[in-house]
């Protein structure tokens, strides 16, 4: 395991999360240009240096998180996800984006990563609660979301800007209660009472 490896909740996965360095800046760039086809209309990410720079730079704030799903073994970035705009207090929520990258995309490791991203966000950061949001559309990410064991809450119209429009979304999420994670102690910002 590399040091700023996040350690696996699974012995037996295939894939380890990283955050995502400006190291990272041409690999990823490559992967999002072979990438296109895979991610349109569905989501963009950032396609030029100065584009990384600027997602880079909001994944280092408090509230917000990329990591990247990597093959164990190789290191090779099969995916991303990020966990945005992370609410504490009460509601201890946050939300999810994610995408694989086509040299190994439809080989289960976004799957893999996904499970490692939702015990991360619980175990780790203490949160209750995972949203996703996704275009009715999108069958590859609503098998995700399935097969990850999050529900379905219904949808949204025209909740998010994506390629070019307001577009509608189904919100899917998952609770710490549908996750065999164990006791978890609760954030210091989750009120008594």
């Amino acid at each position: 395991m590399h040091g700023d490896e996040i350690p696996a909740a699974r012995p037996d996965s295939r894939v380890v999360l990283r955050p995502l360095t400006g190291g990272d800046q041409d690999e990823f760039l490559d992967l999002v240009k072979a990438s296109a086809g895979l991610h349109h209309p569905w989501m963009s990410l950032p396609a030029t240096p100065e584009q990384f720079q600027a997602y880079l730079a909001r994944y280092e704030k408090p509230d917000e998180e990329a990591l990247l799903v990597c093959v164990r073994g190789t290191g090779a970035i099969a995916g991303v996800v990020t966990i945005n705009s992370i609410i504490r207090g009460r509601f201890q929520s946050a939300s999810l984006a994610y995408a694989a990258f086509t040299p190994s995309a439809g080989q289960g490791y976004l799957t893999e990563g996904l499970d490692l991203v939702v015990r991360h966000a619980f175990q780790r950061l203490r949160l209750h609660r995972l949203e996703a949001q996704i275009q009715p559309g999108n069958h590859a990410s609503l098998g995700l979301v399935r097969r990850a064991g999050f529900r379905h809450e219904g949808l949204s119209p025209e909740i998010l800007f994506i390629d070019g429009a307001w577009r509608d979304h189904e919100r899917w999420a998952i609770t710490t209660g549908m996750v065999d994670i164990g006791p978890v102690e609760p954030h210091p910002t989750l009120p008594g009472h």
